[in-house]
C-alpha cells in the first residue's frame, strides 16, 4: 500500500513552533510520508536562516519556496504573494501531495492555498474561524478557510464559525490549539539556564514583549511603539525581554525602535530575532507579564497563568481569557494596564484561570484525521446551509 503524503508548508520560527508535534507525528507514522515546504522568513537572513533549526531538529526539508522581498511595503508583500504562488505551484507540482496542510493566516499561507486549489490538491487547514479585526489576516484566514477541505479549529466557538462559512460539518473538528502541545511536551530551559542564554534575571521582575504590526492600519505603528516604550519608562525597576516582530508590512519600523530602545536601556533590557520555541515558552513561564499583540499572550500564557497585557485591535475579536487586559496603544492606557497585571487581587485571580484552548494532544489528533480521512470526491465542495436570522 503506497503512503499517504501529507505535506507540510512553514514560513515563520512561530507558526514552525505551532507544527512541530504535527510533523514528528506524521514523520514517526509507517503510513504516512512527510514532505516539508519551508519559505518566507526562514529563508531570510534578516530573519535568522531559521529553516536551519528546522534541519537541526531531525526534518528533511523537501522544497524551498524563496518568495519574501526585502520589502515591508503593501506593494513589496503583493509582490511576495505572487511569487510565492509561482514557487509553490512548480514545488507542489514535484512532490504531488495527497494533503497540503496549513495553519493560520500569512500571506505565505495563501499563496500555498491558492497554488494548491489550482492543482487539485485537497488542503487541511488549521486555526481557521477565528477573528483578528484588525488585521488583514482576517481576509486571508476566511479565503484559505474556503478553499480548503478539512478543518482544525482551536476552539467550540471557532468550529461553529467555519461551519457558518458554508463548510460542511463533518470535516470540521475543533482539538484544540497546537501550539499547547508543547507546553506539555517540551523540556523548557530552567531559570539558570535562561539567565546564562538570555543575560535575563527570572528571579527578578521581567516583562516579556513581542508586538506586531496591525496591518490593517496605515501610518500608526511608529506612535503606538513610541507609546509604549514611553510607558515602559515608568517602571525602570523592571527588566525587559524583546522579540522582534514578523515580516508584515511596517515589521521593520518596530524592530529599528526596540533595537534603539534596548541601546539605550542595556543594563535592563535584552532584544532577539529569534528565541526559539523552547526558550520562548520558558521566557512566557518565568515572566511576569506579556505585553504587546501575540497570540501567545491569548493561547499560550493563561495556561501559565501569567498577565498579558493586549494593546489595540490586533488580536480583537479572538476568545480571551480572564488573564488578558485589554489597552489601547496609549501611554496612560498602557501604565493602568500594567498597574493593574501586578495588583494583589488580580494576581491572586490567575489561579482560576483555564485554558480556552485546549488541553494538549492536539497533533495526534490531528494526524490520525489526515491519515483516516476519506480523500474520495473531497474536492468537490457543497455549501453547508446554517440557517440564520439577519
Amino acid at each position: 500500500m503506497n503512503k499517504r503524503k501529507i505535506c507540510v508548508v512553514t514560513g515563520t520560527r512561530a507558526e514552525y513552533g505551532l507544527l512541530y508535534w504535527l510533523m514528528k507525528e506524521i514523520q514517526s507514522d509507517p503510513d504516512l510520508e512527510l514532505q516539508i515546504i519551508a519559505t518566507g522568513m526562514h529563508l531570510s537572513p534578516e530573519f535568522g536562516l531559521t529553516y536551519k533549526q528546522i534541519e537541526e531538529d531531525g526534518f528533511v526539508i523537501n522544497e524551498k519556496v524563496e518568495m519574501l522581498l526585502s520589502s515591508d511595503t503593501p506593494v513589496g508583500i503583493a509582490k511576495s504573494l505572487g511569487l510565492g504562488t509561482i514557487g509553490f505551484a512548480d514545488s507542489l507540482n514535484r512532490l504531488k501531495p495527497d494533503i497540503l496542510v496549513l495553519l493560520g493566516d500569512r500571506f505565505e499561507i495563501l499563496a500555498a492555498a491558492q497554488a494548491a486549489m489550482i492543482a487539485r490538491i485537497p488542503i487541511a487547514h488549521i486555526h481557521g474561524g477565528e477573528l483578528t479585526e484588525g488585521l488583514i489576516d482576517d481576509p486571508i484566514r476566511h479565503s484559505i478557510t474556503k478553499m480548503s477541505h478539512i478543518h482544525f479549529t482551536a476552539a467550540e466557538e471557532y468550529r461553529k464559525r467555519v461551519i457558518q462559512m458554508g463548510e460542511q460539518p463533518e470535516r470540521v473538528f475543533n482539538f484544540g490549539a497546537p501550539g499547547i502541545d508543547n507546553i506539555f511536551k517540551l523540556n523548557l530551559p530552567s531559570k539558570e539556564q535562561l539567565k546564562k542564554d538570555l543575560q535575563i534575571d527570572f528571579d527578578q521582575k521581567v516583562f516579556l514583549i513581542t508586538y506586531h504590526p496591525t496591518t490593517l492600519e496605515e501610518g500608526t505603528t511608529k506612535q503606538q511603539i513610541e507609546e509604549l516604550l514611553s510607558a515602559l519608562d515608568s517602571f525602570p525597576e523592571v527588566q525587559l525581554l524583546f522579540t522582534k516582530s514578523n515580516a508584515d508590512t511596517e515589521g521593520r519600523i518596530i524592530n529599528q525602535l526596540f533595537e534603539e530602545y534596548v541601546k539605550k536601556n542595556k543594563h535592563r533590557a535584552k532584544i532577539y530575532t529569534t528565541l526559539g520555541q523552547a526558550r520562548y515558552l520558558a521566557s512566557l513561564k518565568y515572566c511576569s507579564l506579556v505585553i504587546g499583540n501575540s497570540s501567545s499572550g491569548l493561547i499560550e500564557a493563561p495556561l501559565f497563568k501569567v498577565p498579558t497585557i493586549n494593546i489595540g485591535d490586533r488580536q480583537r475579536g479572538r476568545l480571551k481569557a480572564k488573564s488578558v487586559i485589554d489597552c489601547s496603544p496609549s501611554k496612560d492606557d498602557i501604565i493602568r494596564a500594567i498597574k493593574l497585571s501586578q495588583s494583589k487581587d488580580f494576581q491572586n485571580s490567575l489561579k482560576e484561570v483555564t485554558s480556552l484552548y485546549g488541553i494538549g494532544d492536539t497533533a495526534v489528533k490531528i494526524k490520525e484525521k489526515l491519515k483516516e480521512i476519506d480523500l474520495t470526491n473531497i474536492l468537490k465542495k457543497s455549501f453547508f446551509h446554517v440557517d440564520v436570522e439577519v
